[in-house]
């Protein structure tokens, strides 16, 4: 009893580091899906030598270990001029590490859409842009929430290597807490149960939206 004493005495701790855990994937979050759809738009209508750029990119991105990258932006960039505080740096990670997988998930199902659309949206005298927000990007996102709900709780496990270039997220704060009184197990249980809720939290909104999409027979749409 006297370990969850000390647990509970310093759940200030925990509550900062849940606090900037959330914001972070929530931030990361935003940015990454909105950078996976441009990302997509420009391999679908971009010039070759910047299609070629984000082949590049996303190629890059899927063999860099994530931890790697957040070290070339927190410790590598000051040595070219450039710098960030760690939750910027985490941020940023984040945000170019997932933006790249959210464009291949995206463009996995963007392939095994019906050429009818598009051909139709043509035929309507559709511009490039608003076939493909008005036309790719729903259909791609309604076949898409459940790969979209498994990246998001990647994205989220991902914030514990931020403890590694000094953000104080959960993990560093469990981190702290059993190195100072050493009670690793019941620091890391709390750390834990905190990613559990933040994930069942993703998990039923996930279910929220894939049900709307299946009310209304957009699900194959």
């Amino acid at each position: 009893m006297a370990e969850w004493e000390i647990i509970w005495q310093q759940k200030d701790i925990f509550v900062s580091g849940f606090g900037n855990t959330f914001l972070l994937f929530a931030i990361a979050s935003v940015i990454s899906f909105i950078l996976g759809i441009a990302l997509l738009y420009t391999l679908e209508n971009g010039v070759k030598w910047l299609k070629g750029s984000v082949i590049l990119m996303i190629n890059m991105m899927r063999t860099l270990p994530f931890l790697i990258l957040a070290y070339l932006l927190y410790y590598g960039l000051p040595q070219v001029g450039i710098r960030m505080d760690a939750f910027t740096a985490g941020l940023v990670s984040l945000s170019l590490y997932h933006g790249t997988y959210f464009c291949e998930i995206f463009r996995g199902i963007r392939k095994g859409l019906d050429s009818g659309f598009i051909e139709a949206a043509q035929a309507c005298g559709f511009s490039k842009f608003k076939i493909f927000s008005r036309v790719v990007v729903p259909n791609v996102l309604f076949k898409s929430v459940p790969l979209i709900a498994n990246q998001l709780i990647i994205c989220l496990k991902d914030t514990a290597f931020l403890c590694i270039i000094t953000v104080g997220e959960i993990t560093a704060a469990a981190n702290s807490i059993q190195s100072t009184y050493f009670i690793p197990l019941n620091a890391f249980i709390v750390a834990i149960a905190l990613y559990w809720l933040i994930s069942i939290v993703i998990e039923q909104i996930t279910k929220t939206m894939l049900n709307k999409v299946q009310e209304r027979g957009l699900s194959h749409a």
